[in-house]
């Protein structure tokens, strides 16, 4: 853990963000959100000299790093899994953290789009924007053979896969980067993790919160200081695996349909809710830990970690059919921790390595399921 995480007076300007701004033409974050910007504006074309100023300086740049970068930003109908993506934008850096180009779009979301008051994309305004099938190609192309950065990417990137998911496409996306986790491996002196905090302690300022191409803007301008300062420290990215979907549920999805052809520019909206998960209490006692090689147990307490390839939710409940206790946080109570990567820096991971917890990945615990020995006593 570093001690001063803070620019000082001596060190290079680049570290302090406020030399490298990244150039943006003003019509994309003084337009008003309800006006967004069509797909083909025009993006300014930025690259990397040879020799960055870390290089010109004689700072080494650890090989283990990722060669570039898709910072994303992604405004929704929602928070719940049914919710759809109504504007996307990528800024797309390389791998100092130097802006290449941009991209944005504003996407048809099929049904109500939400908060409003928020994002600032009407009914109206959407209408004739295109459907995510549409722009799914545009949208692969700025995310192929990067690492995908964002604040919260948890959120984003499950979005972006569920979106993905009902195109039956394959987000071409291998690895994300949270600029939370980042931030919090730095121990910046942040008040909270808002990315306006993130954004005022290296100077960077929001011209339009909440417009996707602003934030993936701001957020790109703070991340390339902190890129650098993990460099020089020879800091371990918080890379974390990412799963496309492969089987999964709209849940309470409640009204949709696609684009009328009618000309009217109006379609049935659902509403956008976020139900509640509050699973019965398992009826079996922990009967302690998974022993490898063995079966599962009813009773025994399984926590989950990272991306899953089946729907997260469907997983949980195949396990809390079993018989199995679904666990929030990884203790010495826990008697597995399910992952597909186990080598991230997630606290449930790191808990379990710290108490010895086993670990299976999902193909394995989806065997498992299918043979869970009945309680000791169950007379099952």
């Amino acid at each position: 853990m570093l001690e001063d995480q803070t620019a000082r007076p001596d060190e290079p300007a680049d570290e302090t963000g406020e030399s490298l701004r990244i150039p943006v033409q003003s019509p994309a974050v003084q337009a008003p959100a309800a006006l967004p910007l069509p797909l083909d504006f025009p993006v300014p074309q930025q690259h990397a000299s040879p020799g960055p100023a870390a290089a010109e300086n004689g700072e080494s740049w650890p090989e283990s790093y990722p060669q570039g970068y898709a910072v994303v930003d992604v405004e929704t109908t929602g928070l719940a899994r049914h919710d759809r993506i109504v504007s996307a934008a990528v800024y797309r850096l390389d791998a100092r953290g130097e802006v290449e180009d941009h991209w944005y779009s504003t996407v048809n979301p099929q049904r109500d789009p939400g908060p409003t008051w928020i994002h600032g994309l009407t009914a109206e305004v959407l209408a004739d924007a295109p459907l995510f099938t549409e722009i799914a190609d545009a949208f692969a192309d700025r995310l192929a053979d990067r690492v995908l950065v964002a604040h919260n990417a948890v959120f984003d990137w499950s979005m972006i896969a569920r979106e993905y998911a009902r195109a039956e496409r394959t987000p071409p996306v291998r690895q994300r980067l949270c600029t939370i986790a980042l931030a919090k491996q730095l121990s910046l002196p942040l008040p909270n993790h808002k990315l306006e905090s993130l954004a005022a302690h290296y100077g960077v300022a929001q011209r339009q919160a909440h417009h996707a191409l602003d934030d993936a803007r701001v957020l790109a301008e703070a991340f390339r200081p902190s890129l650098r300062l993990a460099a020089r420290h020879g800091v371990r990215l918080p890379l974390l695996t990412c799963q496309p979907l492969s089987e999964w549920s709209e849940g309470g999805f409640g009204g949709g349909g696609r684009r009328d052809q009618g000309g009217s520019g109006h379609r049935p909206y659902g509403r956008s809710w976020r139900p509640a998960r509050k699973r019965p209490a398992c009826p079996y006692p922990n009967p302690g830990r998974y022993e490898p090689g063995g079966r599962l147990v009813q009773g025994m307490r399984v926590a989950i970690s990272g991306d899953t390839s089946v729907d997260r939710e469907l997983l949980e409940d195949r396990a809390t059919e079993a018989g199995l206790h679904i666990a929030s946080q990884v203790s010495r109570l826990t008697s597995l921790l399910v992952t597909n990567d186990p080598d991230s820096l997630t606290s449930k991971v790191v808990k379990a390595q710290a108490h010895g917890t086993p670990v299976v990945d999902e193909a394995a615990f989806g065997q498992l399921l299918l043979d869970v020995a009945p309680a000791p006593g169950s007379g099952g």
